[in-house]
């Protein structure tokens, strides 16, 4: 029985090999290009194959980012009723690059001092960490639709040059809800001493 099954995994690792050859040479002609596996903890060679195998090289298919992530189902639910929130699920959307974007999301979000990484973790102190990971999976999906629509490759801007930016929208909003500017009153911010 032993035998049996011994000779049952080398047989399935004999089709593994065949099926991964066989994926190779289909993504041979994109693997000149630039493309999401190139140079980043985020995305191995399979999720990499499986970004291609599911939507192409050609962005031109999705008008913005923004339908790529709703095709994908990475975008936040609405569900709003008499002006009150209710439950922001997802929907259900193409399963395997979901699947795959979530994947290198919780990746990502491991990887130390990446933008990335600094965005799981504001997150995730006040969200949690499912939706955290759905929401960098969100920011994955947005950065592969530039990459492969611009045809460059992924620069990492490191955490702290994320956290300044997170700091300046922060800022903004804060004057903005204060309506001050709209009332007719100039708002000038100065760093404490």
């Amino acid at each position: 029985m032993v035998s049996q099954i011994l000779a049952h995994v080398d047989y399935l690792d004999d089709v593994i090999t065949t099926v991964s050859e066989r994926v190779a040479t289909q993504i041979a002609p994109f693997a000149r290009g630039p493309h999401p596996a190139r140079h980043h903890s985020w995305v191995n060679q399979r999720t990499a194959e499986v970004l291609i195998a599911e939507l192409g090289v050609d962005m031109r298919v999705f008008p913005s980012e923004r339908h790529l992530a709703s095709w994908v189902a990475l975008s936040p639910g609405q569900n709003e009723s008499a002006g009150k929130q209710h439950s922001g699920k997802t929907r259900h959307g193409n399963r395997w690059l979901r699947a795959a974007l979530t994947e290198a999301a919780l990746s990502a979000s491991r990887s130390p001092k990446t933008a990335f990484a600094t965005r799981y973790h504001r997150l995730k102190r006040h969200r949690g960490h499912k939706k955290a990971v759905i929401a960098v999976a969100h920011h994955l999906a947005v950065t592969v639709y530039h990459l492969l629509s611009r045809q460059s490759t992924y620069r990492e801007i490191g955490a702290q040059s994320s956290d300044q930016r997170h700091a300046t929208q922060v800022t903004r909003r804060a004057v903005h809800a204060l309506e001050l500017e709209r009332q007719g009153y100039r708002v000038t911010i100065e760093p404490a001493a």
